[in-house]
Formats: structure tokens, C-alpha cells, sequence
């Protein structure tokens, strides 16, 4: 795999709305046929790009192949119409790089990599773990950094530094601490995304600077969200603040169970999936959430409203 890195920070703005795809199954297995139609789907609704193999897309539950096939159907249905990054992450290393190595056949821009997980490794072990990926791809990289879920977080001197690397072009960030992210916004060099995970805080962190979102929510009404972001952009805060009131209840609702078992109902009852099931230890959602789920506007009416009035 080439290690060329020259001149790749100019062109990585990464602004804008990305969407952390789900992976359908049915009966146990990848469900292509479902997975190409919420590619379909989401083409042409404004989006700067798509995320396969993420957490959202239960990436450590996925075998070689069904990863595999997945890229491939992505790059082949996507083309050149949305930019493509996939989840690549792990807590081992040279495993990672492995996975680099079976899927550099496809053309996708980049990858997201979430910081290493379970053992905690020092920043000493984690600044080493990223500069050995930056060094055997000539993908750019997005860092992600969730300290709830790995166990570790990525101070932002320690991430700064990594900004250094050539390839490396951005981070989600779900820290859950505004502090550190609008220190991080504060101090990151030019060429440095900062796209918020953290989908309740999608509005707070453009507010601050932040130049977009990674957001599973954005499944639902993803056109409400490019608003959201493209109101703000153009320096419309009270016209972004009011689209974002429209939209911000139904993101909380998706996170009240653990990601994607609520965005996968949501879809399921919309028919743009087979089934609403995951892999396990994932189940399906409550009674209660699914009801719930069930009220949501999914023809955006109330959006509409606002956008008309406000």
C-alpha cells in the first residue's frame, strides 16, 4: 500500500452531515438487498458523505466477507456522488492494518478509527498505534474518540499531535465534555475537521465552531440536519436554532437504547430495511421505545412548520 502523503491536508475539509450507516441483517445474515436500498435512499439528501462499518454499522460483529462485500457495494452504488469513509479500528494494531490491507482494492477516500479499546493503552501507546496506520495507508484518517465506550480519552495535546500526521484529517469527537471540545476547537490547526458524534450536541457544537456531524440520528430526516447545518453555516443562528428544535427530540429518542437497536425500528417500521434486527449481545428495542418511536413525524411536518414561520 502506498505511504505517499504529500499534499493530502489541503483538500480534507470534511464539513457538512456524514452518515454512519446500519448494517441490515435478516435471518442472521447481511441483508444486501436492504443495505442497497438505504444507499439508494440517502443519495441526493444533501449529505457530504457516508460511513459503512462503524459502530452504528455493529462493525465488531462482522465477518471478513460480509465486510467485504459491504465496501464493495458501497463504492459501486455510491460512485463519485457522495465521499466514502469506513470504520477500520480495533485495539490490536497490526490487525487493523490487516484490515487495511483486504479492503485497499476499493475506492474510498478514507477511514474512521476509533481510539483502542478495553486495554487502555497509554497516549503513548495510542499516539504509536495511529502512526503506524497513518504510515501503511495513504487513506485519510478520521480519529474517534468516545471515552464511554473504549475506556480511554484522547487528551487534546495528545490529538493535536496527531494532527501532525500527514494523513490525518479530522476527529469525532464524543468526549461528552464541551470544555474539552471547544478547547479543541480553540487550538486545532488548519486542515483539522472537528465533526461532533454526539447527536444532541450537533447544534452547541456548530454554535462553537465545529464544522459539522457523524450522526446516526441522521437517518431519520437527514435533509432537517443538512438545514440545521447549511442555516448555520450562513450565519442564520436564530433560523438553525428553530429547524434544530424540530429535530433535536427525535435524536435523543434514538440514543434512549443502545445504538442502532432504535434507528433500526425507526427504519424497519419505514420499509426501508427487512428486519430491525441485530447481532448479538444486541436485541431488539423495548416495548415502550418502539411506541415511542412509532409517534415520530416521520413526514416532518412539524419541521415544515417551522421553516415556514420561523
Amino acid at each position: 500500500m502506498s505511504t505517499s502523503h504529500s499534499s493530502l491536508k489541503p483538500s480534507s475539509s470534511l464539513a457538512g452531515i456524514w452518515l454512519p450507516l446500519v448494517t441490515p441483517f435478516l435471518n442472521g445474515a447481511v441483508d444486501l438487498k436492504s443495505y442497497e436500498r438505504l444507499l439508494r435512499h440517502y443519495l441526493g439528501q444533501g449529505l457530504t458523505g457516508l460511513m459503512p462499518l462503524g459502530t452504528t454499522g455493529e462493525s465488531p460483529t462482522l465477518y471478513e466477507d460480509e465486510m467485504e462485500a459491504l465496501v464493495e457495494l458501497t463504492t459501486k452504488v455510491v460512485g463519485d456522488r457522495l465521499r466514502v469513509y469506513v470504520g477500520v479500528g480495533g485495539n490490536a494494531t497490526e490487525k487493523v492494518i490487516q484490515t487495511l490491507r483486504r479492503l485497499e482494492r476499493y475506492p474510498f477516500e478514507g477511514i474512521l478509527s476509533v481510539c483502542p479499546y478495553y486495554n487502555r493503552p497509554s497516549e503513548d501507546g495510542i499516539r504509536q498505534h495511529f502512526e503506524r496506520i497513518s504510515d501503511a495507508t495513504d487513506r485519510r484518517i478520521v480519529i474517534y474518540n468516545i471515552p464511554y465506550r473504549t475506556g480511554i480519552n484522547l487528551s487534546n495535546d495528545a490529538m493535536l499531535a496527531l494532527a501532525n500526521l500527514p494523513n490525518v484529517v479530522g476527529i469525532k469527537d464524543c468526549c461528552a465534555n464541551l470544555s474539552q471540545s471547544a478547547d479543541l476547537l480553540r487550538r486545532r490547526p488548519a486542515g483539522l475537521s472537528v465533526l461532533t458524534g454526539e447527536d444532541a450536541l450537533f447544534y452547541t457544537t456548530l454554535a462553537l465552531g465545529g464544522d459539522g456531524g457523524i450522526l446516526a440520528s441522521a437517518h431519520y430526516q437527514p435533509s432537517i440536519f443538512v438545514e440545521v447545518f447549511e442555516r448555520m453555516a450562513a450565519n442564520d443562528h436564530q433560523g438553525a436554532r428553530a429547524v434544530w428544535s424540530s429535530i433535536e427530540p427525535a435524536a435523543r429518542v434514538f440514543f434512549r437504547e443502545p445504538n442502532p437497536m432504535p434507528i433500526k425500528y425507526w427504519l424497519w417500521r419505514q420499509g426501508l430495511i427487512e428486519s430491525p434486527e441485530c447481532r448479538l449481545p444486541l436485541t431488539r428495542v423495548s416495548g415502550e421505545l418502539a411506541q415511542e418511536i412509532e409517534t415520530l413525524d416521520d413526514n416532518g411536518a412539524t419541521h415544515e412548520l417551522v421553516r415556514r414561520t420561523g
